[in-house]
């Protein structure tokens, strides 16, 4: 690469307290290996387990990690959209919490975002067999929709595994609550010019906790979304401001209350 970039990694977190360690832990090795200039940051979504102690704890041991806790849960468009306004770097990566692919992988990523002065690099996942028929379908047929509605032509467009340069979420304006939001992320970025390449990944399901991603109310939710702001994607609009907090939501950051500022 040209120069060593300034790198932001966040991590939506509701109820996460058995990975919470482990992929902070992770994550710093491999941020130490890429540059001098980064940080970690766990949005907290209003967990009820041990997630924000365990992140506050984390944050507290290392000013590079920032925990910022949602007073009401969210759900994953609110947390991203809080992970993204909160990332001060140059380049902003996001993966869920369980970690679904191996985060040295982020090299690679950022040799083609240089490589190819790409805007933002989406994984795919080489084989989801692990996941089950059921999840298989539901992820077809949601990738085969968005496809056809907005011509846009990204195989696995809500696997967590995306790298965004901040000139992207200076353009934008995300408005999803929902797991519509990764969509809403690429077909805007598409939309509004930026050079968006994907990269495939082995994919590692999940072993602990329990996902809610394929439950009829995230679906339904998602189908909501996409119906609701089908024409705010299709055609996106210059945002009034940057990626941004929603409304009247103050998130908690640990270190700042804990050191009183």
């Amino acid at each position: 690469m040209s120069k060593r970039p300034s790198l932001s990694v966040f991590f939506p977190a509701w109820n996460e307290e058995a990975y919470v360690e482990r992929t902070v832990g992770l994550a710093r090795e491999v941020l130490e290996r890429l540059t001098d200039d980064w940080e970690i940051i766990v949005v907290n979504d209003a967990s009820t387990d041990r997630t924000q102690e365990i992140a506050e704890a984390l944050s507290k041991a290392d000013p590079r990690v920032r925990c910022i806790t949602h007073e009401v849960n969210l759900k994953l468009g609110g947390a991203m959209k809080t992970g993204f306004s909160a990332s001060t770097k140059d380049i902003v990566i996001y993966s869920d919490m369980d970690l679904p692919f191996d985060l040295s992988e982020l090299e690679r990523a950022l040799r083609l975002m240089d490589y190819l002065e790409a805007d933002m690099i989406c994984a795919f996942r080489f084989d989801r067999t692990s996941e089950g028929p059921k999840r298989i379908i539901y992820s077809f047929v949601y990738n085969l929709l968005i496809r056809q509605l907005f011509d846009v032509h990204v195989k696995d467009i809500n696997f967590s595994f995306k790298v965004v340069h901040r000139r992207v979420l200076e353009s934008l304006e995300l408005k999803s609550q929902g797991s519509f939001i990764d969509a809403e992320l690429v077909v805007k970025a598409i939309k509004k010019g930026f050079r968006v390449f994907q990269m495939g990944v082995d994919y590692f399901p999940r072993t602990r906790g329990i996902s809610t991603l394929a439950s009829p109310q995230v679906i339904a939710k998602m189908i909501s979304e996409l119906g609701s702001l089908y024409g705010d994607v299709k055609s996106p609009k210059d945002p009034v401001r940057p990626v941004r907090l929603p409304p009247s939501v103050k998130p908690i950051d640990a270190r700042k209350a804990v050191s009183g500022r």
